[in-house]
């Protein structure tokens, strides 16, 4: 039971950071994306935010998952 709980522990944990580390990114991409694109006020504005954040979480997991299996 103690080494269930270390290990619901360790993955919760680790969630959480990837959680700090994805709102991290979103600020710093919505930062360089006002400063190029001006106000993210119009739904316009938020959709091409929504899209170009899309396409990139989809290339870096497309990357990450080439690497993987490179690996293995």
């Amino acid at each position: 039971m103690k080494k269930q709980v270390i290990e619901k522990l360790s993955e919760l944990i680790t969630i959480a950071f990837g959680l700090v580390a994805a709102l991290a990114w979103n600020t710093a991409i919505q930062t360089i994306f006002k400063k190029y694109f001006g106000t993210q006020n119009t739904i316009s504005a938020m959709l091409t935010y929504a899209i170009i954040v899309t396409i990139i979480a989809v290339a870096i997991t497309i990357w990450i998952s080439k690497l993987s299996s490179k690996e293995k």
